[in-house]
């Protein structure tokens, strides 16, 4: 503040940031005791300023005063501010002087005016957050699930169950694995080791592979009349 002949004029604010497109206030109050002349703002000092603000009516079409009318409030406030706003900007009092013209009488410290591009809000940021860590959240289940089916499709064509009918016996269930078949050494007898009376402990054997080979037709001249031709299974065990 600077007073003189019982005028004060008084400058609050040394550095206002603002954001493209929102509105910049700048404040500024004199005292009620003041010699005739305008108050202005100024942008600027010396030979290169400029006028944004004159009591007497030459104002920029987008700086309007806070309190219209008011002798000692003249804070104005500049809408839509764009780059071209930053600067330091100056509330200026002028006298008449005898030839006319105005001559600065007092004037504030000065107002740096920083300008910056929108930022986004809090409430903005954590959104886009959340929906970050969601959408990670989806791709990871669908990964997963496209994994799961891939293995379950994959096991499930690589070793079919299959059921066997041995001649006139009962079915056998018969399950393969993905090793290598059994040595001929482990081939047994299928309908010696599954008659039916002798249905065992034989049939829980982890049967490897099945294998069903009819037999060549025998002679007429050694077939009994009525009895029909039998097939037989070759059978690869584990071993015990």
């Amino acid at each position: 503040a600077q007073a003189g002949q019982g005028f004060e004029l008084q400058q609050p604010q040394n550095k206002v940031a603002v954001a493209v497109g929102e509105t910049l206030t700048l404040r500024c109050t004199t005292s009620e005791i003041a010699d005739p002349g305008p108050v202005k703002w100024l942008k600027g000092w010396g030979n290169g300023n400029k006028t944004v603000y004159d009591q007497k009516g030459d104002s920029l079409p987008h700086v309007m005063r806070a309190v219209v009318g008011s002798n000692t409030d003249f804070t104005i406030h500049i809408r839509n501010v764009q780059p071209e706003d930053a600067g330091t900007y100056y509330c200026v009092k002028f006298i008449k002087r005898l030839t006319g013209g105005d001559e600065v009488f007092r004037h504030g410290s000065g107002t740096e005016v920083f300008v910056h591009e929108t930022t986004m809000v809090p409430g903005m940021v954590a959104a886009a957050v959340v929906l970050c860590f969601l959408l990670l959240l989806l791709g990871l289940f669908v990964a997963l699930c496209m994994y799961r089916r891939k293995r379950q499709g994959g096991a499930g064509s690589r070793c079919p169950a299959r059921t066997v009918a041995l001649g006139s016996f009962s079915s056998i269930p018969l399950r393969c694995c993905a090793g290598t078949p059994g040595t001929p050494s482990e081939v047994l007898d299928a309908e010696s080791s599954h008659l039916p009376s002798q249905q065992s402990s034989k049939e829980e054997n982890d049967i490897h592979y099945a294998d069903l080979q009819p037999l060549p037709p025998a002679p007429w001249r050694s077939r009994s009349p009525g009895t029909a031709p039998t097939e037989y299974a070759s059978l690869r065990v584990a071993a015990k």
